[in-house]
């Protein structure tokens, strides 16, 4: 497996571990284990205020876990686990905050950037969108995140999914090392076409267990 791949790899691993903690978190049979998931996600918003980013690094960094008989090992993690690139993590860590505060991942076809999301709340006639999405291009690496936060609670506030997996994605050069190179530009330049040529929110799949872009009822445990 390529370099690439193993990357490409350990961000889903990531994403799935992130969308397991949604689904322990509210629809888990066992209460030990809701209570577990509500805790860490608590845990991941918190993490969001400024001083507070430790409270991340146990549940963003440790290795995912996934049933014994899938990795091969015998183990309940996947075989030759390594952490994020140092240049990943500021992302990986802001990504796991804002999952927390938003748990209603993106489930469709077609654009899937936050700037699709961001176009379907301009097209749900909310008035900042639009206001909102203009700052999101214009912010660097140190002021980013924070509009990022106001950015998914509006969309929170508005039941639109996000599509987590390809904000990883983007954060990686938004906030890494290219942040203020080509590889920016494209990241920005795709956010905006997007959000102007915005994706239709289809009806889901009932029969799809994996669907997760209904509206999620969330404890918010963040006294």
């Amino acid at each position: 497996m390529s370099d690439n791949a193993d990357i490409a790899a350990q961000r889903r691993a990531f994403i799935h571990s992130l969308e397991k903690l949604r689904h322990d978190a509210y629809e888990s049979p066992y209460p030990h284990r809701a209570a577990d998931a509500r805790r860490q996600l608590a845990q991941l918003r918190h993490s969001l205020r400024p001083g507070h980013q430790h409270q991340a690094y146990e549940i963003v960094f440790r290795p995912p876990s996934r049933p014994a008989e899938e990795s091969g090992t015998g183990q309940g993690q996947p075989p030759e686990w390594l952490p994020p690139a140092a240049h990943e993590q500021e992302a990986w860590l802001l990504v796991g905050g804002l999952f927390a505060l938003h748990p209603q991942p993106w489930r469709r076809k077609g654009p899937r950037s936050l700037g699709a999301s961001m176009g379907l709340l301009d097209k749900a006639q909310v008035g900042s969108a639009s206001r909102r999405f203009m700052q999101l291009l214009g912010r660097d690496g140190s002021t980013l995140p924070h509009h990022l936060r106001q950015a998914i609670q509006l969309l929170s506030s508005h039941e639109i999914p996000v599509h987590y997996g390809q904000l990883l994605d983007d954060l990686v050069v938004l906030l890494g090392p290219s942040r203020a190179g080509e590889p920016a530009a494209r990241v920005r330049l795709r956010w905006a076409r997007e959000f102007y040529m915005p994706a239709t929110i289809e009806p889901s799949d009932p029969s799809d267990p994996t669907d997760e872009s209904h509206s999620v009822e969330r404890r918010r445990d963040d006294s």
